[in-house]
């Protein structure tokens, strides 16, 4: 079977079992909010199994002992659809940090909301910076992983880094240690394709950042090692065309 076939029944397969999720997700939103979070694991490991048995695209997890328990402001390299759900099976009990236009989404934004992950308005300036971080000291306080993308949104493999200040100021506000994650994701699942290519998504977890460094000296680490590492895994990759 061609990779345009396999990509076309999985992004099918994708989209209905997302469906089915979503709906079932409907009556967790009246129950505790870890039933839901367990309900999205779930579907993440579904779509862990379909991509394996429907594209032959596994994953590896590289650094899985450095991940720990408790609070950490997790910087994440982000470059396809992928790690917005394989990061929710991967940590204890994630928030997302996400744009405030994503909560408006029906089915999706409801469930975002009860998981409490954090809203950001972007056109807010400095007042959604002050109300994340608000956000983000009280979701710390119940030793949840806050995952942040410091590019804010996708990025194709070995297009330039745009990092933004914000996950400096919130690593120096909230006072916990920064777990960096690189990956690969973007070669076998790209942006703005409908192709999904054989192969395996390596996601390489880094040495933890110990909270205290200052500002501009943490945003120049923080890149620097999810970029070095990002790199390597992009040129290790093999993807088969």
């Amino acid at each position: 079977m061609s990779i345009i076939v396999r990509s076309i029944v999985f992004n099918l397969t994708f989209y209905l079992v997302l469906s089915v999720y979503l709906i079932v997700a409907l009556p967790t939103l009246a129950m505790p909010r870890g039933v839901l979070v367990a309900l999205v694991k779930n579907w993440a490991r579904v779509n862990f199994w379909l991509l394996r048995h429907i594209c032959h695209l596994h994953y590896e997890v590289i650094g899985h002992e450095k991940i720990g328990h408790g609070p950490l402001l997790v910087a994440s390299k982000h470059q396809s659809l992928w790690e917005t759900f394989a990061l929710m099976a991967l940590f204890d009990d994630p928030a997302f940090i996400l744009k405030r236009e994503l909560m408006w989404i029906p089915f999706f934004g409801w469930c975002a909301w009860k998981t409490d992950m954090i809203p950001v308005d972007r056109g807010a300036g400095s007042q959604a910076m002050a109300a994340m971080t608000k956000r983000a000291k009280a979701e710390v306080e119940r030793a949840r992983q806050l995952i942040i993308c410091p590019e804010g949104t996708r990025r194709a493999p070995g297009a330039e880094p745009k990092y933004k200040f914000g996950v400096a100021y919130l690593y120096s506000e909230i006072g916990v240690p920064c777990l960096p994650v690189a990956l690969n994701s973007g070669v076998f699942w790209p942006r703005r394709s409908f192709r999904r290519y054989p192969g395996t998504i390596r996601v390489e977890i880094l040495d933890p950042i110990a909270p205290g460094m200052d500002k501009q000296a943490f945003f120049a680490r923080v890149q620097t090692d999810i970029e070095t590492a990002t790199a390597r895994l992009i040129a290790q990759a093999g993807r088969k065309s």
